[in-house]
């Protein structure tokens, strides 16, 4: 991961621990769309790039505080727009 679970609860200023598992699976859910939405396949060159880190972080973070409302479609628009400058031509 290229988010930590620590991170991205500072980040949430979240201090509990009972929604751990459930923010980790959406930082590996997070990572795999970042990284498709940039199409980059490599985990290792995605969290080398430019805004790698904070498209992660807020896709987690949207995710985590729409749960039940949340607009996917706005979702990927705000993250290609972050994504952008990295995106690759094709896989």
């Amino acid at each position: 991961m290229i988010v930590s679970l620590e991170e991205m609860k500072q980040y949430l200023r979240v201090d509990f621990d009972e929604d751990d598992v459930l923010l980790e699976h959406l930082i590996f859910a997070s990572e795999n769309l970042c990284m498709d939405i940039a199409r980059i396949d490599d985990i290792e060159k995605f969290a080398e790039e430019k805004n790698a880190r904070i498209a992660v972080m807020y896709a987690v973070a949207y995710q985590y505080e729409h749960r039940e409302d949340a607009d996917h479609h706005a979702l990927v628009l705000s993250l290609r727009a972050l994504l952008f400058g990295i995106r690759q031509e094709g896989f």
